[in-house]
């Protein structure tokens, strides 16, 4: 049974960036589409992991091989902010995960006393800004699967999450992480033998997950980019006065991919040859004390 564990719709809103955050769509891909291409390439099962919202997976309900997903946008303790990629959820636990996404603490404990299953996404990636050492303690200490292979990454990004969930002891998912209809289904988690939603998730806890599929690349990216302006242009005529400027697409997408590297390489270095110890609820003795007894 295969399954693409990372990929986004329509309904993953606004881009987060200063001036697009007002006029463009993180993806303009139709849930029905999303649905169409995935069973093209081969996947059993069918989920949508928009960023914080479940609002594409209306028209995909009435699919007995669809489940309910989202990535949802979590604040660390530290501070900084990570993706979370969260699986077979109800309505009710979406609107429990978003009320307590601020509170990385008291959502850990919803998500483990519902029995949820839950992946740390692309965790030597910069997409979501800085990060501090104490994030990838947490990591390592409480959350139970990774994302070492995600289809927007570089490989080698991909491989230290590979090398870090092993030295773990992390269950190992992959998914495109698309943002446009072409990279839909190209990178896949598979549990052989499974043949149902709930016995997919129990072989990967048990360990008998596959990943497979195709890592990210500066050109993959440039590409989903001036898609995703294409369909800007088509979705908000009036932003074509605008299209002189998509020259500049390469020079953004290369300077992200270099930020992308550095923070890669930093964050590599220091997990590979430096402290590794985990981090404890019971080390934030005020936030521990305030959840549990919430």
């Amino acid at each position: 049974m295969r399954c693409d564990l990372h990929v986004h719709s329509i309904a993953s809103g606004m881009f987060t960036a200063p001036g697009l955050n007002r006029i463009c769509r993180e993806s303009y891909t139709d849930p029905a589409e999303v649905y169409e291409r995935m069973k093209r390439m081969s996947m059993s099962i069918v989920t949508l992991t928009d960023h914080d919202s479940i609002d594409g997976a209306e028209a995909l309900r009435r699919h007995p091989d669809f489940f309910l997903s989202e990535e949802v946008t979590v604040r660390m303790p530290s501070g900084t902010e990570m993706h979370m990629g969260v699986y077979g959820i109800t309505e009710r636990d979406h609107a429990e995960i978003q009320r307590r996404r601020n509170d990385f603490i008291a959502l850990l404990m919803y998500l483990t006393e519902r029995k949820l299953f839950f992946s740390a996404n692309h965790i030597f990636s910069g997409l979501t800004g800085h990060r501090e050492a104490e994030d990838f303690h947490w990591f390592a200490s409480y959350v139970p699967a990774f994302e070492t292979r995600n289809g927007q990454m570089r490989a080698e990004a991909n491989e230290s999450a590979a090398r870090l969930a092993s030295r773990e002891g992390k269950i190992a998912i992959a998914g495109s992480d698309s943002h446009t209809i072409a990279g839909v289904g190209q990178t896949y988690t598979e549990v052989p033998g499974a043949r149902t939603v709930d016995e997919f998730f129990a072989g990967l806890r048990t360990g008998r997950g596959r990943i497979h599929g195709v890592h990210g690349s500066c050109g993959k990216l440039t590409a989903d980019v001036f898609s995703i302006v294409r369909s800007l242009f088509w979705d908000k005529p009036w932003t074509l006065a605008m299209s002189p400027f998509a020259v500049l697409v390469p020079a953004f997408t290369v300077r992200h991919w270099l930020n992308e590297i550095r923070f890669c390489r930093k964050w590599t270095a220091a997990l590979e040859h430096g402290d590794r110890r985990k981090r404890m609820l019971w080390d934030l003795d005020s936030n521990f004390e305030a959840n549990w007894a919430s």
